[in-house]
């Protein structure tokens, strides 16, 4: 029997396939029905210090065959407002990893703590927004900016902290080296890819912020890129993100060195039990191709002769 239960920095999962952050991840009862559709663990939405409103609509659409194209301004009702949320989430029976962002170092550390307060089993700080002006890349594409985020998050939590990182910089292995140097314990790769869309009739961009994130099977491979290059450099768990629809997809991931993988944009095309499905098919495609386990296929692209 092939198994697809994996190891995360210590947390069991009993599927490799995690829901991401931003897709459906809003509420307790959203994240709850992702476990229960069989979701191994769930990231929250990325939560700050103080509400935020976020950006005018449109701010997300769809790319026919492409993906999703989005620039919503990390809105969220701000960290003392969704202790119920993580509490429903929790209920699901799976790991709960509160997404985190900030401006500061001190602004990560503060809300991660009060995450871990509220029972979250990991944070996963939010370095790679590429559309939010004073968060995500503006922070996450500087290594020393990136020691001193991780430095005081895990001053203040005990639990696993995961440093999600952008594709769009010249270096990413080098910022993962980082980011685990400073004490992270897994990355989580990749963020969106920078991007717009332009409405040629009416001759102006589409997203009201003019530029967003683009997710979806069109940033796949730049996500296998990254994911690939990070393992060759550092010896820590990967969550690898960006176009995972299906088994095959996710073994991509896999081979290229991941501990397990993010599904964002496929539960809009697949639906709710699209991770029972991805699971269900990588177990049959490792069976097929020889390997008893997700460890058993870890990296095996990455040591190719």
């Amino acid at each position: 029997m092939v198994n697809t239960s994996t190891t995360l920095a210590g947390l069991r999962l009993r599927s490799p396939t995690v829901l991401a952050s931003g897709i459906l991840d809003e509420t307790g009862s959203a994240m709850h029905r992702a476990a229960r559709s069989g979701a191994g663990a769930v990231v929250t939405k990325s939560i700050g210090a103080k509400p935020r409103v976020g950006y005018a609509n449109p701010s997300c659409i769809e790319l026919d065959g492409v993906g999703v194209l989005n620039a919503v301004g990390l809105p969220n009702p701000g960290v003392e407002n969704v202790a119920q949320e993580l509490w429903a989430a929790a209920r699901g029976g799976v790991p709960v990893i509160a997404s985190v962002f900030g401006g500061t170092p001190e602004e990560f550390s503060e809300v991660g703590g009060m995450m871990a307060g509220y029972g979250a089993q990991a944070i996963e700080l939010n370095l790679s927004c590429p559309h939010a002006k004073g968060y995500g890349t503006e922070i996450g594409t500087d290594p020393a900016l990136v020691t001193e985020v991780v430095r005081a998050v895990k001053q203040r939590v005990r639990l696993p902290v995961f440093a999600k990182l952008a594709p769009n910089v010249p270096d990413i292995a080098g910022l993962a080296k980082a980011a685990v140097a400073a004490g992270a314990d897994g990355i989580t790769a990749i963020n969106t890819v920078k991007a717009m869309a332009i409405d040629v009739r009416a001759g102006r961009p589409i997203l009201a912020n003019r530029v967003g994130g683009l997710s979806g099977r069109a940033i796949k491979p730049v996500g296998l890129r990254a994911v690939y290059e990070i393992a060759q450099e550092v010896d820590a768990p990967i969550m690898g993100v960006g176009g995972v629809y299906t088994g095959e997809d996710a073994l991509e991931y896999i081979m290229a060195g991941a501990s397990a993988v993010q599904v964002g944009s496929a539960v809009m095309e697949r639906g709710w039990d699209v991770f029972a499905k991805i699971d269900s098919e990588l177990k049959a495609l490792l069976d097929e191709c020889g390997y008893p386990s997700v460890e058993a296929a870890r990296r095996v692209a990455v040591t190719a002769k």
